[in-house]
């Protein structure tokens, strides 16, 4: 394994591109190379076993691609399939959960809301992880169901998309959260118009930065950071299984130069 090889990303469809940016921001003289399942999405859905069988098919897609490390940037795969990816490859993954832990040691009302796939809310890391940081917690859990379809279809404008979170979100208000955890990667996409919504006093929280920083330790800890800074920074590399048009314009890839094309995966 090269320090030169690419960090390999994927998710459910265009949602983890959250996540890629937060990696490329902080490490952007590393290559990237970014699969988006949009075919298969949402994960959510689907049961644990074919969560687990589509994780590993992009798992040995992105090793064909000579991927050095891979963040499985999807709350519902890494919950309920990382752990099998992890005995079952050598390379290192890195995974994303919700944010529980600093929702609930910050939250003043000690009332906290979770939007996530049903996926993630029945996995037993999330209750697991719910369990230990939040028992003296009020945990409001929304699962959000549409949300990912309007996001992959690029419906987050839409009236559509406000009139649906206005009926996800009623909860959130009748409990008076303070802190809003999102657990699905597409989710952040939706902080502009989460906010607009929501009370001014509640604040969200996603794992993106979190992620990025936990992504340049383990290739630090693997000696697998790039040491050098090559003279210009690689052009991030795109790939979706059905109309990449929604993921370019996500990544701004005609702005950028990204790269960015259909892949049959």
């Amino acid at each position: 394994m090269s320090n030169s090889q690419p960090i390999g990303i994927f998710d459910s469809g265009v949602g983890g591109t959250s996540i890629w940016k937060e990696i490329h921001e902080l490490l952007p003289f590393e290559k990237t190379i970014y699969l988006a399942d949009s075919k298969n999405a949402p994960y959510g859905e689907k049961p644990i076993e074919e969560i687990k069988n589509l994780s590993r098919k992009n798992t040995e897609k992105l090793l064909d691609m000579g991927a050095k490390i891979i963040v499985v940037a999807c709350n519902t795969a890494t919950t309920n399939a990382i752990k099998d990816l992890r005995n079952e490859y050598s390379i290192p993954f890195i995974g994303i959960e919700p944010a529980i832990k600093p929702a609930a040691l910050k939250s003043k009302s000690k009332t906290i809301g979770i939007l996530a796939t049903r996926g993630t809310l029945t996995s037993t890391l999330f209750s697991q992880t719910s369990d230990f940081y939040a028992r003296n917690i009020n945990v409001v859990e929304i699962e959000g169901r549409g949300l990912v379809e309007l996001i992959e279809a690029g419906e987050l404008d839409s009236p559509q998309m406000k009139s649906l979170l206005l009926k996800l979100l009623e909860p959130f208000f009748v409990n008076k959260i303070d802190y809003l955890v999102l657990g699905c990667s597409h989710y952040p996409y939706l902080i502009p118009i989460l906010k607009e919504l929501l009370p001014k006093e509640v604040i969200i929280i996603d794992s993106g930065e979190a992620v990025a920083r936990q992504t340049k330790s383990i290739l630090e800890l693997n000696n697998l950071l790039l040491k050098e800074e090559p003279g210009e920074r690689p052009i991030p590399e795109f790939f979706s299984n059905t109309n990449p048009k929604v993921l370019g314009n996500l990544t701004e890839a005609v702005k950028y130069g990204y790269k960015v094309d259909y892949l049959d995966f």
